[in-house]
């Protein structure tokens, strides 16, 4: 069978992947030069069932009203007329009651628990590296009222067999000494020792790299226009570059997804929400952290990849731009240097904004609609580097005609 996944990222390359073993012939197009150059670039390189909750929760809707009116929040909802973002927010705030919270949440993570397993199945046949770092991550809390809710939150992970710990300052230091400078202004910690951290950019690099010995071919640079459809079929992919003829089509757009399929008829709840990066260079005389985790009061995430330190932070509603400016930057490095003053050459930061493909509830979108041979991976919004390997190989075994390993209920676009 020839499969053709639209889209180079790190859910197009692991979905060719796990095609390719198949037996599948294997076409990925992308529009940019290389694979990974796009959200997948220098995202947070968090593997993190530990943070599988929803977005979309009771506490969200007064804090999308704060951000309307105030510039400190780690949420910047903006008032614009597109109507997509209007019909995706009342999705959105339909599902923040507690009992979808909880829903979405218990999906969720058994996707990231899934796909974590497959991660670890595929490092463990192939060797393959990414600057991982598998000690477990920390979720860092420096106010008490927080930290209690955190703890009165985890319970709904830890009731579905996720192992995490409440732990208090010096424990947190025990873990990642490097956190000796900020314990005192520490409430505690949730720790989730099976969470790990990597490079996404590097493991997507090197798995297309064995995606070309499989046979896949990588058509980059070249710019999807349309799918073009015969009935309940797709028939092919009009590119810049000609078009493009398969048995079965993956759509892995991310943000990008929902234009494709439009003029088919398919409406893809799924819009982008920006977020900022910066990887700044670890030296000899540098003390970074090894451990990954997430400063939950501002909500910005840390990950060492080998000799960088990447800061991820930020959810900002606009559109489709990824423009940035340095002084957009300045709230994540402010608390890198609260967390490690000794972290990483601070003087010289790398920038990045991305787009996160967002679903209204959390889970990405699998599996198909009214089309027989076009497949959807994508709406993974602050987790596909989680998700990344587990939803390729679900799609690889949708296509193949093989039941997947776990229940696609509350993941597909039925759920719309």
């Amino acid at each position: 069978m020839k499969s053709i996944v639209l889209g180079g990222g790190v859910i197009g390359v692991t979905t060719a992947y796990y095609l390719a073993k198949a037996g599948h012939e294997v076409t990925v197009i992308d529009r940019q030069p290389a694979v990974g150059r796009e959200t997948s670039f220098a995202n947070a390189g968090l593997i993190a069932p530990g943070h599988a909750y929803a977005w979309a929760s009771p506490r969200a809707p007064k804090i999308l009203l704060q951000s309307l009116y105030r510039e400190d929040t780690a949420l910047r909802f903006r008032l614009t007329a597109d109507p997509r973002l209007w019909a995706w927010s009342l999705r959105f705030l339909a599902n923040c009651t507690a009992a979808r919270n909880r829903a979405n949440t218990v999906r969720k993570l058994a996707l990231c628990r899934y796909s974590q397993q497959v991660l670890i199945a595929l490092r463990e046949e192939t060797g393959l590296r990414y600057d991982e770092v598998t000690r477990g991550c920390l979720y860092l809390y420096r106010d008490p009222a927080h930290f209690e809710t955190g703890i009165r939150n985890m319970a709904v992970l830890k009731g579905q067999g996720l192992t995490l710990q409440a732990i208090d300052p010096e424990r947190c230091v025990e873990i990642e000494p490097q956190l000796r400078h900020i314990k005192d202004r520490l409430a505690g910690a949730i720790y989730a020792p099976t969470d790990e951290s990597g490079d996404a950019l590097l493991f997507t690099e090197r798995l297309a790299r064995r995606c070309e010995d499989l046979g896949v071919t990588f058509r980059l640079g070249i710019r999807i226009t349309g799918l073009e459809a015969d009935g309940d079929r797709i028939a092919r992919v009009v590119t810049e570059a000609g078009e493009v003829v398969g048995d079965s089509y993956v759509l892995a757009l991310g943000s990008y997804s929902p234009f494709l399929v439009r003029p088919l008829g398919i409406a893809l709840p799924v819009y982008p929400i920006k977020g900022y990066s910066v990887t700044v260079p670890i030296e000899e005389q540098h003390e970074a952290p090894t451990v990954g985790g997430v400063d939950e009061g501002h909500l910005v995430a840390f990950a060492r990849m080998g000799d960088r330190l990447r800061l991820t932070g930020t959810a900002d509603f606009a559109g489709y731009d990824t423009s940035h400016a340095p002084e957009h930057f300045a709230g994540l490095l402010r608390v890198a240097r609260e967390l490690f003053p000794r972290g990483g050459a601070y003087d010289k930061p790398g920038y990045w904004a991305c787009l996160r493909p967002m679903t209204p509830d959390g889970p990405p979108i699998l599996g198909k609609a009214r089309h027989a041979n076009l497949w959807f991976n994508t709406g993974h919004g602050h987790m596909g580097w989680t998700m990344a390997c587990g939803t390729a190989r679900i799609t690889a075994d949708l296509i193949g005609g093989r039941v997947p390993e776990m229940d696609l209920s509350g993941l597909t676009l039925e759920r719309y």
